[in-house]
């Protein structure tokens, strides 16, 4: 049960797949995972994606509510809520659920980020109905007692005392997301701030609860062993049954980012910190904010720019340039809100962060200045297609894939149309999303250093 951000958005490109520059790539089907996907009667949304290799399922239910649509001054609540979903209900007692679940050799967890909320459960075929019957059943069955509100608050703030409190990284990261969003409540961090976590109560929760967790409100994403038939027969046997409830339009409760006019830059000094840190981000758009057309070039320009040992970054500050020991970029367009397209380094041992700022500084000058290449961009799309390949494959990512494309307002079929719209993107298209992008004025820079210990 864990407060992440959302890494887990409807893009294909993650770790750089070197197997990839060994072989040649097949042309990719229009359909990367061939789901099956139809709405129940109450307004469920159900993806099913086949796959028998393997005897086991993975079965997800997505909530469209996250961090970013909490109450002002109730920070945390969504997060709270995920933790509170395992404390029962009048078929299932407090720690039942996961316990059942491993009885048959299973898995379950869950997640919050900033637009959506998401439980889920890898188990051997035969036990989805399970599953299924016990989550159906939370999502308008919970009870909760103050005595367990009280306890996992405190397992909340311990969370976020070990995450980030003790975490000078952590607390940058905190900061740096407060100074990133001027208005958008992407600013407020996913787990909350510490002060109001200390106030939610078990109204908080069960408000937030009745507002939001509704089957039309919610996906059900199921992943492997099954059939779409078995899936329809068991999801309108158990969620089918639950009725619809109004639920709140969200994007008309956030507020919009206003226009920033001034670069940011933040210092943290601590004792803990034994190798400084840079890293500077700028706002960009996303697959529903912004300049949209942008999202599929930004993806491909961090793959060139900042992905592995072959992107430019690293080849000239780390192979060539020794001036760091990592370096790197990253971008992730699948928020309902305004994205960030990132850079980091870390510099050789006592160096200062100048000199992997000024190195940083002299890429994103030249790529302003001179593009990217024919060969760069050619490069990057057989990488990122073959990680399109692989991920068939994988146990959850492809739950993982179809739920936060739903929650985030992209359709099954932009979800599955991404390999094509890598394919059409050009250098032109690149180099314009660059320059879009990579204004000082929207950025925020950060430097996490050592400071030496004072004597007492």
């Amino acid at each position: 049960m864990t407060a992440v951000r959302n890494s887990v958005h409807p893009r294909l490109c993650f770790a750089l797949i070197f197997a990839a520059l060994f072989f040649a790539i097949p042309k990719l089907e229009a359909r990367i995972f061939d789901p099956d996907y139809f709405t129940l009667k109450n307004g469920m949304q159900v993806v099913v994606i086949s796959n028998h290799r393997a005897p086991l399922v993975t079965h997800m239910v997505w909530y469209k509510v996250g961090s970013a649509d909490e109450p002002r001054g109730k920070s945390g609540i969504a997060h709270f809520l995920e933790h509170l979903m395992f404390k029962g209900t009048a078929k299932v007692a407090d720690g039942e659920f996961s316990r059942r679940v491993a009885q048959v050799g299973g898995t379950d967890n869950a997640f919050t980020s900033f637009d959506f909320t998401a439980y889920h459960q890898t188990i051997a075929a035969a036990h989805l109905d399970m599953v299924m019957e016990m989550e159906a059943d939370r999502m308008r069955g919970l009870q909760l007692s103050e005595a367990q509100i009280i306890a996992e608050r405190d397992v909340v703030l311990e969370e976020r005392r070990s995450r980030t409190d003790n975490s000078p990284a952590g607390q940058l990261r905190e900061q740096a997301q407060a100074a990133m969003y001027l208005a958008y409540p992407y600013r407020i961090p996913i787990i909350g701030w510490a002060n109001e976590i200390k106030q939610l109560n078990r109204q908080d929760a069960l408000t937030f609860y009745d507002r939001w967790y509704a089957p039309n409100n919610a996906i059900l994403v199921v992943a492997g062993d099954v059939t779409t038939a078995d899936v329809r027969r068991l999801a309108e046997k158990h969620y089918g049954v639950i009725a619809a409830r109004d639920v709140p339009d969200r994007r008309s409760l956030r507020n919009a980012e206003p226009p920033q006019l001034a670069a940011r830059h933040l210092r943290f000094e601590s004792p803990q910190v034994r190798q400084p840190r840079w890293s500077r981000r700028y706002l960009a758009p996303s697959h529903q904010y912004g300049e949209r057309q942008h999202v599929i070039a930004l993806e491909i320009l961090a793959e060139i720019i900042g992905s592995g040992a072959t992107s430019r970054l690293y080849q000239a500050m780390v192979v060539d340039g020794e001036t760091a020991i990592s370096a790197g970029a990253w971008y992730n367009g699948g928020g309902l809100g305004p994205a960030t397209f990132g850079f980091y380094a870390t510099p050789k041992p006592n160096d200062d962060v100048a000199v992997v700022e000024a190195a940083i500084n002299a890429e994103i000058a030249k790529l302003l200045k001179d593009g990217v290449t024919e060969d760069e961009l050619a490069r990057a799309k057989t990488r990122m297609t073959a990680e399109a390949i692989l991920a068939r494959d994988k146990a959850l990512y492809p739950a993982r894939f179809f739920g936060a494309a739903l929650a985030t307002g992209q359709s099954i079929a932009d979800a599955e149309a991404w390999p094509e719209q890598v394919k059409a993107v050009d250098v032109a298209a690149v180099n314009a999303a660059a320059r879009a992008v990579l204004v000082d004025r929207q950025s925020v820079t950060t430097s996490l250093l050592p400071i030496a210990k004072t004597e007492r």
